[in-house]
This record gives structure tokens, C-alpha cells and sequence, in this order.
């Protein structure tokens, strides 16, 4: 059986993100936001999530690259007869005027390269997750289409008719096409694509000259970082988990999710893996996210929200669309906003530190610390001795789980760090004694006759989740405790390859049948911890072949062939990567270039 991967790029400028077939089609555009209806969805139904595709009149072939160090999508089609052509994508993003530019604009150059292409541009969007049909109004150099929330416009100096009509047409000048949301461009079309391009390719790479990223297999550290850039929502500070919805973790398994939210959890893990690489703007913005959600006394967190912070993210079936390859449910929303998860205190916590102990940042320039800190701390506090759904959102089994009291006690030790910071004695007391309560529900995880740590307590099943206690320093990591630990995990959820599986006991939706590879780059990042540094390197080189063609990860592989599935590309899995490449490289002392 071939091995199946996501066949897509994806542009964006921290206001939208885009996925863009090796066959040039605009496979996945939410418009005006992450989580708004899909203007472009083929993705997930063929015939009503519209198209925008610059396709020859021949049979071709397809090869597709980024512009090195930026988030300019390049795809170059080359025709049986040896015509040759390339379409560059961007969305524009640049600093003007004292603040980014990041307009909903997506740009498309057209230029021949070889011979003299016959091309046909079709440009279909849609509204209302496939429901609605635009009407098109034709203009003078622009198409409009309208009926949804907001007009749209195809501003181009292809001749309108041949766009309006599916004409092919013979490509013997460079030419753009704009798509906008809301405002059209009313600036000159070629110069101010042709600025932007320039404009945007400079953002990119000096945004990356200005990283400190090792050496240590440094193109996917780069690739990484920059696909979590755009996952950020910098309007408000939220950053997403994955661009895509519904797209499944195995084929059949209904195990389809809603993926365009801010989870509390995963953004702490994106913030890490920015702030080992020097990049900490984001990690301001997502301040101020959170910060917009928090203070409400008699509330507890959700495991994510909105982008928006909106807290209601009802769960709908749109029984009407195909779904990815046929697999449905299509779901919009996510119930799990619904679900009790009582690690993500710690994890705001954690994820604030840095503003608080890197003097780079001056913490008095934090309104309320002190009212924050004891805040979070009394989150958990009441929730501490609570069972919850757990990281994996179990929907219908409650444990006191060990990667829960993981990081409260994680949290409540960043919180004690805090509390020094500003020399509050009162904190710092209140932090001590949260940290040996969660101290002593994680022991009673502890199986002393396997020599492992389980997945809740009074269970006996092992979750690739607790690789964490070592690398948080739970566990000492050259303790035989936390070697003893490792090799349990791996002796029952490692699969060949470097693949790793959260869990092999069966869920609300039964045992699950593909690899987490998110796990498979903690399992990295365990063997490095205590030492294990030959295996750390071959699992890490493992891992790697399970990118697709631009080095872009899914959230789940599978371990027979390969093969990816769940959201794409996930920002889980990106981080993973990126802190198992630094968490190499700190051991083997491998220089960073600032």
C-alpha cells in the first residue's frame, strides 16, 4: 500500500494560513479568521469547497519548495510537451508604519520558465462551509464575489474573461493574481505585489537570522519554527494547534477533530520551543491572551478557547461535506472545551516564567504580579485533588491523572520562582505547599514492582505522557528511577522506527491504531535526558523520514506504513521536534549561531 502524506505547503502571515497543493489548488483558506467557514475547502470536500487552481492544459508533473528561510511557497509545474512554469504564493507580512502588515491578501505570480505553457486559472470560492455559492460580479480588471459575510475580489491582469470563463490562455508574461477579504487592493497590481514579495521574503529571513538555532539538523528546526510562527493569531496572542479540522488520525477511525483553537496546553509547548530558539514576541503576545481570560475568581480554565478567548466552541457535524477521502465525521467546534483538564494552570504558569526570571524582560513593567501569581496558584489549589479528562481528553473516563499533578507541581515551582522574583514570602509558601501535594499524588502513580510510573492512580496502564517526569526533573534524570522508567515506557509503547504511541488501552473511541509522533520526540528527549545519547540521535534521525515533501509534520503516523494522518501540519509536532533537536544539541554542546 502506498504510503499516504499531505500533498500541501502552507503560507500565512499570522492573520490566516493557507494550504496549497503540489497541483497549485488553494486546498484550505479560512477566511476572515483560523476559525472562520473555509473560503477554499477541497480539503475536505472536492466538489462544494470551491477551487483557486493555475492548472496546464497537458499532463504534468509538480515539484514545490519553500523559498529558503521564508514562508514564500514556490510550485513549479513542467508539462509533458516541456513547457515549464512557476506559481509563487504569499501571504504578505512586513513592518510598515510602526506595525506588521498582514492584510487578508493572498498573491499569486505566475511566470513561464521554459517553453510556452497553456495554462487555465479557476478561482471558485465559497462561503458557509460549502453551503453557500457566491455570486460573481465581473469588473473591468477584477472579478468580485459576493454573499458572504464580506466581499471578496480577484484583482489580476490576466484578461478577466479568460478567468471568468475558464479560458486557457498561453502564459508569455508574468502574470499576478490578489485575492482579498473585505478592503480590495486599490494600489497598482504588479509593483505592489512585487514590493510585498520583497518585503515579505525580508521579514522571513531576517526573522530567522535573528533565531539562535544550532546546528543540530538545523534546516528542520527552521522549517519548524517557521510553520509555528504562522499558527500564532497575533491579533490577540492565540496561537492554534493545527490550521485544519476533521482531517482524521486513521482512516475510518471517526477520530476527527477540530483543530483551530488556542489550547492552553500546546501553546505552552509552542512558547517553549520559540523561547530555546530567542524568540519571545510571541510569547508577550499570548501574555495578554491569557491574561484577557484569566481573571474571573469563580471560574475554572478551559482546556482551550477561541482565538478570541470565546469560551463556547459547541461541537456541530456538517453532515453535508465528503470529508477528507471520505472519512467523516466533519466537525466544527470541539467539545473538549467542555472537558476538565487540570494540568493547564501549571502550563500558564510555566509558560509566563520567562517574564519573570530571563532579565531580558523587566517584570515590573507586569501589572499585578503578585494578584496573577496567587491566582494561578489558587486554580489549582481547588482543583488538585480532582479527576479530570487528562491530556489525551479522555471524553468519558475521570482519573487523577500523573501528567495532571505533573505540572501542578510544575507550576506551583515556577510560581515559587516567580514569587522570589518579586519577594513575596506569602507566594512562595503558598507554592512550596502545592508543590509536595502534587508531589505525593504523582507517587501514588508509582508501580514499584515494574519499576513505572502509570498513566493515573490505582491504574495499571503506561501513557507516553509521563516521559515528562524526567524531562521536567521530576525525576532526576540520572536517578536509576528515571532510567527504569524509560525502559518500561519503550518496552510497551515504542513501535519501530523511532514511532512512539501515547497509549495501547482502549478509549471512548476504542485502542487507538496509529503512532503520536509527538510522543516519539519526547521518547527523544527521555533517552538525551539520562544519557542515552546514541539512541537519542538514531530515534531522532528515525523520526525525521516522516515529513512530507516540504518537511512538514502530521499529528499521527502510522507505524505499519508510514503513512500521516490527523491534523496537518501540527503544531504539536513541530515543537516536538524543535525542543528534541535543542535538547540534542545542549548535550552535545553543538554551537548556536545568534
Amino acid at each position: 500500500m502506498e504510503r499516504h502524506t499531505y500533498n500541501t505547503g502552507i503560507i500565512g502571515n499570522c492573520a490566516y494560513l493557507a494550504h496549497v497543493n503540489k497541483n497549485t489548488n488553494i486546498d484550505w483558506l479560512c477566511w476572515p479568521r483560523f476559525d472562520s467557514t473555509f473560503i477554499f475547502g477541497g480539503l475536505l470536500d472536492k466538489k462544494k469547497g470551491g477551487s483557486f487552481s493555475i492548472l496546464p492544459t497537458d499532463d504534468y508533473t509538480s515539484h514545490q519548495y519553500y523559498l529558503e528561510n521564508t514562508n514564500v511557497l514556490i510550485t513549479e509545474i513542467t508539462t509533458v510537451k516541456g513547457a515549464k512554469y512557476r506559481v509563487t504564493d504569499f501571504a504578505p507580512r512586513f513592518y510598515e508604519h510602526q506595525r506588521y502588515y498582514k492584510a487578508l491578501m493572498l498573491i499569486r505570480k505566475i511566470e513561464a520558465l521554459d517553453g510556452t505553457p497553456q495554462i487555465v486559472v479557476k478561482c471558485e470560492p465559497v462561503s458557509d462551509y460549502g453551503q453557500t455559492t457566491l455570486r460573481v460580479n465581473r469588473g473591468s480588471n477584477h472579478i468580485q464575489f459576493l454573499g458572504g459575510d464580506e466581499n471578496m475580489r480577484l484583482t489580476t491582469n490576466i484578461p478577466i474573461s479568460y478567468v471568468f470563463d475558464g479560458q486557457p490562455f498561453v502564459l508569455n508574461e508574468s502574470k499576478y493574481l490578489v485575492l482579498t477579504y473585505g478592503e480590495p487592493l486599490e494600489a497598482p497590481l504588479i509593483s505592489t505585489a512585487e514590493r510585498f514579495l520583497v518585503e515579505t521574503i525580508r521579514y522571513w529571513r531576517t526573522w530567522i537570522k535573528h533565531s539562535s538555532i544550532a546546528t543540530y539538523f538545523q534546516p528542520f528546526v527552521i522549517r519548524s519554527a517557521l510553520a509555528l510562527k504562522i499558527h500564532q493569531y497575533e491579533d490577540t496572542g492565540a496561537i492554534i494547534a493545527a490550521s485544519t479540522t476533521s482531517l482524521p488520525e486513521s482512516p475510518g477511525s471517526g477520530r476527527n477533530w477540530d483543530y483551530r483553537y488556542c489550547w492552553l496546553r500546546d501553546t505552552y509547548y509552542v512558547l517553549m520551543s520559540l523561547n530555546h530558539i530567542g524568540h519571545f514576541e510571541e510569547m508577550e503576545k499570548y501574555f495578554g491572551y491569557v491574561t484577557d481570560i484569566s481573571f474571573n475568581e469563580n471560574e475554572r480554565y478551559q482546556p482551550l478557547y477561541s482565538i478570541t478567548g470565546k469560551k463556547n466552541l459547541v461541537e456541530e457535524i456538517m453532515t453535508d461535506l465528503e470529508g477528507y477521502m471520505g472519512n467523516q465525521p466533519v466537525r466544527v467546534g470541539n467539545q473538549a472545551s467542555e472537558h476538565i483538564q487540570n494540568d493547564i494552570y501549571g502550563q500558564v504558569l510555566i509558560s509566563m516564567l520567562p517574564l519573570y526570571t530571563d532579565h531580558r524582560f523587566v517584570f515590573s513593567e507586569r501589572k499585578d504580579s503578585a494578584r496573577w501569581i496567587d491566582f494561578m496558584l489558587s486554580k489549582i489549589e481547588r482543583t488538585i485533588d480532582e479527576k479530570d479528562a487528562g491530556i489525551w481528553e479522555f471524553r468519558n473516563m475521570a482519573n487523577i491523572h500523573c501528567y495532571s499533578n505533573l505540572f501542578q507541581w510544575a507550576g506551583a515551582s515556577a510560581a515559587e520562582k516567580m514569587a522570589r522574583t518579586i519577594d513575596n514570602n506569602e507566594l512562595i509558601k503558598k507554592a512550596i505547599k502545592l508543590k509536595k501535594k502534587a508531589a505525593k499524588h504523582i507517587e501514588s502513580c508509582y508501580d514499584p514492582v515494574r519499576k513505572v510510573y502509570t498513566n493515573s492512580a490505582g491504574n495499571p496502564n503506561l501513557d507516553a505522557s509521563t516521559l515528562q517526569l524526567i524531562m521536567m526533573n521530576y525525576l532526576d534524570p540520572a536517578s536509576d528511577k528515571a532510567k527504569d522508567h524509560l525502559i518500561a515506557l519503550e518496552k510497551e509503547l515504542k513501535a519501530s522506527n523511532g514511532l512512539f504511541y501515547r497509549y495501547l488501552y482502549k478509549d471512548d473511541f476504542g485502542k487507538p491504531k496509529t503512532t503520536f509522533l509527538i510522543c516519539a520526540f519526547w521518547y527523544v528527549e527521555a533517552l538525551a535526558c539520562v544519557g542515552r545519547m546514541d539512541d537519542a540521535m538514531r530515534e531522532f534521525e528515525n523520526i525525521l523520514q516522516y515529513s512530507n515533501h516540504l518537511l512538514l509534520f502530521s499529528e499521527d503516523v502510522d507505524e505499519n506504513d508510514g503513512s500521516q494522518w490527523g491534523n496537518f501540519p501540527q503544531a504539536y509536532s513541530h515543537v516536538g521536534l524543535m525542543n528534541a533537536a535543542y535538547r540534542i544539541a545542549m548535550k552535545l554542546d553543538r554551537p548556536i549561531f545568534l
